[in-house]
């Protein structure tokens, strides 16, 4: 490998670690605000807000919720596809394998700690199902448990713009909370954006939920190559026009896109006119937004993502996503890193995916990693 082939592989590395890194940061300093009203929010931290971790309702600081679990579980299900694909040697069963895997969260929604009963199928087994932490309960979507539920697999071959099978009238942002590692696969953007939008319709089918998750995506893979956050919103927004039922992720994005481009100094009433990030073009619209406002700040992006009357850890963590990816993981704030729950998972998973996907990305049939970790599907 010469020396600039050198230098993108570590930076690609250290963006993949910044971005689910990220995340989990953004998600972590949320989840205890999340439900507040902005009033509320000012009143118990003061004029600021919150200015890093604080006491969730049981007094732990630094707790990610089912943003970052649903997130993690989607990387290991486009591992596990790789890790198919390069054993058989035949492809396309990434949207199968992410759903087997939000299988695998839905157990960790539904017991305790993990069952210790042997694997009576390919769903309940790897790594990702015994990480204990991944088994806290906190306030997951209901359209993300009941999609789950359904064991519904998507059609990779289906046009994109009508509503989907499974709760077809749910945009929430459960779809663009979870789709930041569809961009970190080293695919096209487009591939990116329809990977993640079929993907997304396991659980949500409104065009809106399933387009935002899809733009988030291809968002993050043109920033993943090392293009500014306002030009790859600019080439998303170009992307998605030609979908059928785009325009309410469309307008969103311009509407953040807008709102940063009138200057002013960021706050959380501008963030509120984007709306509450209880839906997804929302929650993409506010992270945009606020990577915006503050292009070279990783903190106080993070911070205007969570100080509203919002949907505070996802608006949080997709902003995570968006400025680690931007900035890398050398770029997060080393006292939040250290202080997130479940990290050292986060940053496996990540080497993970970068090893993977690098490997076989080069024409290599050979799986990276071993099969007790990420067995076939």
């Amino acid at each position: 490998m010469d020396r600039s082939s050198w230098e993108r592989a570590v930076a690609r590395r250290s963006r993949i670690r910044g971005c689910l890194l990220g995340g989990a940061i953004g998600d972590a300093l949320g989840n205890p605000i999340e439900f507040q009203s902005l009033a509320t929010i000012e009143g118990l931290h003061g004029e600021k807000g919150v200015t890093g971790f604080v006491p969730d309702f049981e007094g732990m600081t630094g707790r990610i919720t089912d943003d970052t679990q649903m997130t993690l579980f989607t990387v290991e299900g486009l591992i596990r596809a790789r890790a198919t694909a390069a054993a058989s040697g035949i492809g396309g069963a990434e949207v199968a394998c992410t759903r087997h895997a939000y299988q695998r969260w839905l157990e960790t929604q539904n017991y305790p700690a993990p069952p210790t009963r042997a694997a009576a199928n390919t769903v309940r087994t790897g790594w990702l199902r015994t990480q204990p932490f991944l088994y806290a309960r906190r306030a997951p979507g209901h359209a993300c448990l009941t999609g789950v539920a359904q064991q519904y697999t998507p059609d990779p071959e289906r046009p994109l713009g009508r509503p989907g099978e499974v709760n077809p009238q749910s945009k929430g942002c459960g779809t663009v909370m979870r789709s930041a590692p569809f961009g970190l696969v080293g695919a096209e953007p487009q591939q990116a954006f329809e990977l993640a939008a079929h993907c997304a319709q396991i659980t949500h089918g409104h065009p809106t939920g399933y387009y935002s998750a899809g733009a988030f995506a291809a968002i993050i893979a043109h920033v993943l190559e090392g293009e500014t956050t306002r030009h790859a919103v600019q080439q998303t927004m170009a992307l998605l026009s030609a979908y059928p039922g785009h325009e309410e992720t469309h307008a969103a994005l311009g509407a953040a896109v807008t709102l940063a481009a009138a200057g002013g100094p960021p706050n959380a009433r501008k963030v509120e006119t984007l709306g509450g990030g209880w839906v997804a073009e929302e929650a993409l619209a506010i992270a945009v937004y606020c990577a915006l406002a503050h292009p070279d700040d990783v903190a106080e992006a993070l911070l205007l993502a969570v100080n509203h009357s919002g949907d505070s850890d996802s608006t949080g963590a997709v902003c995570g996503n968006l400025v680690g990816a931007r900035d890398g993981e050398v770029g997060l704030p080393a006292s939040w890193v250290v202080a997130t729950e479940g990290r050292g998972v986060i940053t496996v998973l990540a080497d993970d995916l970068s090893l993977q996907f690098e490997r076989t990305g080069t024409g290599s049939v050979d799986p990276v990693h071993p099969y007790d970790r990420y067995p076939h599907n």
